[in-house]
């Protein structure tokens, strides 16, 4: 068999501080309350969640103790639509790693739930700023399959990008400014270098802006320690907030959660395990976790202490997929004879990259990290002090598809960024 020519994705997330403009993509009403569990995108929800702790604990599994953040919706946005041109047992595979439940939706479905995902996500009328878009940058000797286009620009607005892959570096330089533009000069540079057999680079980027619907108060923020372990700390800028959260202390896997939120339909939860805990709290990251936390929130006045920080995460993506059974996409046994004519294609590269800031006014993940409680024995008890003063995990959540639009863990807040 002939080597593949090769395909390239690029798969970021980026929650910042900035503007961006919104693509107009029309919000069609959704159906009544009673059929809501029927439509597509609800039905993807549980798949995408399943998809996202499950690619969280391998990316800990490689990464050790360092910070992590990515964007799971972005990756698997990517690759379900890679899977129109997918056949065969790549297909299968592909189907498998994102968690597509094949006997409760139809593919069919399943495209029809992301096409709604990125209608929900690019509502010009959301009070957040958030977008999410797919490129497709196809050599000029390449000719896509008709099908494959026009299922690629219907359910996921992919935007078509004619490029000259003969010419690597003017290639590189065309698709490093397409990044950059669409992340607001957040993600420079982003494409080192091509393989010489690229012949397409798939795009998918996710952008968030998000104000606290309760903002801290720049005055109340000081220096303050956080504990990367029992014996090391680094000084972080720590903001103050003394406010009624939804929060909820979770005895059997020892950590407490806040869901500080948003103004608009976007929350983010803050996840903080006791001493000594972390990995217990990992290992149960699952859906019904989740859901049980929502369910059993309470609202309550807290002293939360939260600190400033910026991290950014780098993922070869490639060879995560590789250890979680996805292995022919990137062989020359690759089957996406539907992406284009005459051309047989595998994946070369596979990267994600995600940045998130979060300060005083807003943010856009979230974590959790320590605690402190008064006995509840007091006739009026004081309220608890929630220090995030130690490695905790954060989530953002659009409320409107149920999505999980950003997962982290911050172990280290003051960590140069990749």
């Amino acid at each position: 068999m002939k080597s593949a020519s090769y395909l390239c994705l690029l798969l970021l997330g980026l929650q910042v501080q900035g503007q961006q403009q919104v693509q107009q993509i029309p919000v069609a009403e959704d159906q009544s309350q009673a059929d809501r569990e029927n439509l597509p995108y609800v039905k993807l929800a549980p798949s995408n969640a399943d998809f996202a702790f499950k690619l969280y604990k391998q990316i800990r599994d490689d990464t050790g103790d360092g910070n992590i953040f990515f964007s799971p919706l972005s990756i698997s946005t990517a690759f379900a639509m890679l899977t129109l041109g997918a056949r065969s047992n790549t297909l299968r595979e592909l189907q498998q790693v994102l968690a597509f439940n094949l006997t409760q939706m139809e593919e069919q479905e399943v495209h029809e739930g992301f096409q709604r995902i990125l209608q929900m996500l690019n509502d010009p009328h959301r009070e957040e700023q958030l977008n999410m878009g797919n490129a497709l940058f196809v050599d000029s000797q390449v000719e896509l399959l008709q099908n494959f286009l026009d299922r690629a620009t219907n359910f996921y607005y992919a935007e078509p990008v004619s490029s000259n892959f003969q010419n690597i570096p003017q290639a590189r330089k065309e698709i490093n400014m397409y990044v950059e533009t669409k992340t607001h000069g957040k993600i420079v540079d982003l494409v080192k270098s091509l393989d010489s057999g690229t012949m397409m680079v798939l795009i998918n980027y996710i952008f968030f802006k998000g104000f606290w619907e309760r903002p801290f108060n720049s005055l109340n923020t000081r220096d303050d320690d956080f504990f990367l372990d029992a014996k090391n700390s680094v000084k972080v800028k720590m903001m103050h907030q003394n406010k009624n959260y939804n929060v909820h202390r979770d005895e059997k896997l020892s950590c407490w959660v806040v869901e500080i939120p948003y103004k608009g339909n976007v929350t983010s939860l803050f996840v903080l395990p006791d001493q000594g805990t972390m990995k217990q709290v990992e290992d149960a990251l699952l859906k019904e976790t989740v859901s049980n936390w929502l369910r059993a929130f309470e609202e309550r006045k807290i002293y939360l202490d939260l600190p400033k920080f910026s991290v950014s995460g780098s993922y070869d993506v490639k060879s995560l997929f590789k250890k979680m059974g996805v292995t022919e996409l990137f062989s020359d046994q690759a089957d996406l004879s539907g992406v284009a004519k005459n051309l047989l294609l595998k994946v070369s590269k596979a990267i994600h990259k995600a940045a998130v800031d979060v300060r005083e006014n807003g943010t856009e993940a979230a974590a959790v990290t320590m605690l402190e409680l008064v006995p509840m024995s007091l006739p009026f008890p004081p309220p608890p002090h929630i220090t995030f003063n130690r490695p905790f995990l954060m989530m953002v959540i659009d409320k409107t598809t149920d999505g999980l639009l950003f997962l982290g863990k911050i172990v280290n807040p003051t960590a140069k960024e990749d």
